[in-house]
């Protein structure tokens, strides 16, 4: 929820003529709750060159979707909504498209940065202070938005556009008030401890209907729990492309330890012990680990496992396994992990360490543009810490100094 504000008033009951002079006045209170239902809806436009010139005013609308009790609507107008602007930028708005009156709400408009740099384009009332309080909608089909979002010359350069396609993102918070009052009842509700069911299943062994045999080793699982879980898995176990086996199926490319995790997250929603599950207590073990489960969880269409992968890597950035972490990221899309890991490495105390280990070969011969960003984060580095010409003079990132001599790789 966003944006809360809670007013509370008291109540007071003065005693009758009959009651005692000594007795105390009753209390009571209440609290008003002012809040917002927040939801979000991607649209994606594909075929941009083609809806130009379909005349000003005229827009691609998104389907609709539901936030707090309303329709919503996302509104695209390749020429511009404005004549006066004679097509010069392309409009955004997003639209009331059910029956209502006054309906208070926050919005955000993204567009979407398809170059990986993270760099989108956001208009937002989310986060900050509004001097005039969240804007109102007067009827259906009543808009929020920017007649001049976005320059057309400047859009049809940018990274925003690729493969003629574009991407937006919107956010809609509807203002909700009521009025609380004292609770009569106090039930405490447990946590859920579905997780906790499943993995004793596990354990138990009953009702195993699949096994796995990954590097010699067998685990025993249950078609229904991974069909439900993994998309990968039911495609695999039920889909029309069903191996023929689907009661022995032999795991490639996968150590046994990490699909043993993978199927103990599947079960249990939470990541396993690494120390308990390598056997090893370090943190390079660790982050190992980490890397494998984040490529499995992207295997198997684990997206929740594969976040927690991420923000652990994030975590446990360190020189001998961040060039390989970095690969990684690139490999699997993931943004946030590839941002703090050319950070790191653009660190001028870090850089030289990075390139004298053998990730750093791994990185060079697998992502090759991935060093293109890089000298682009270091360059920004060196413009605040002065260490520019310095470190042109003495190292570049092919591995090699200024005047063409190897420099040694060490682990």
């Amino acid at each position: 929820m966003v944006g809360m504000g809670r007013v509370e008033s008291e109540a007071i009951t003065k005693p009758s003529s009959s009651s005692s002079a000594s007795s105390s006045p009753a209390t009571t209170t209440s609290t008003s709750v002012t809040e917002t239902v927040n939801g979000s809806h991607d649209f994606k436009i594909t075929g941009y060159s083609l809806s130009k010139g379909t005349g000003i005013g005229k827009y691609i609308a998104s389907g609709t979707f539901m936030v707090g009790g309303y329709s919503w609507a996302i509104y695209f107008y390749p020429d511009g909504k404005s004549i006066e602007d004679n097509s010069t930028y392309v409009s955004l708005f997003i639209a009331l498209a059910s029956e209502g009156t006054d309906v208070r709400a926050l919005f955000e408009l993204t567009l979407i940065d398809q170059s990986g740099k993270g760099r989108h384009k956001v208009h937002s009332h989310f986060g900050r202070a509004l001097e005039s309080g969240p804007y109102t909608l007067k009827y259906r089909g009543s808009m929020w938005g920017y007649k001049r979002f976005f320059k057309r010359t400047a859009l049809e350069t940018s990274d925003y556009l690729k493969d003629d396609c574009l991407q937006v993102h919107c956010c809609v918070g509807v203002v909700r008030s009521r009025t609380e009052g004292p609770k009569t009842y106090a039930i405490p509700l447990p946590p859920s401890n579905i997780g906790l069911h499943f993995g004793q299943l596990l354990e138990s062994g009953k009702g195993t209907d699949v096994n796995f045999e990954v590097d010699g080793e067998i685990f025993a699982a249950h078609k229904l729990v991974l069909a439900a879980r993994s998309p990968v898995f039911r495609a695999q176990l039920y889909g029309p492309m069903k191996d023929q086996n689907t009661e022995h199926i032999k795991i490639e490319d996968m150590e046994a330890p990490v699909f043993k995790a993978l199927i103990h997250f599947i079960y249990w929603d939470v990541l396993p012990d690494m120390e308990e599950l390598t056997g090893l207590n370090s943190k390079w073990a660790s982050t190992l680990m980490s890397q494998h489960m984040l490529a499995a969880a992207d295997r198997y269409g684990l997206d929740r496992l594969r976040l927690l992968c991420e923000a652990n890597l994030c975590e446990e950035v360190a020189i001998n396994t961040i060039a390989t972490t970095l690969a990684l990221a690139e490999q699997h899309h993931c943004f946030q992990l590839k941002s703090v890991c050319l950070k790191f490495v653009a660190m001028p105390e870090n850089l030289r360490a990075v390139m004298q280990t053998d990730g750093f070969d791994y990185l060079r011969e697998s992502c090759p543009h991935v060093l293109t960003e890089l000298l682009e984060y270091v360059a920004r580095v060196s413009e605040h810490s002065g260490i520019a010409s310095k470190l042109g003079n003495e190292v570049i990132l092919d591995g090699g100094d200024v005047n063409g001599r190897r420099v040694k790789q060490r682990l």
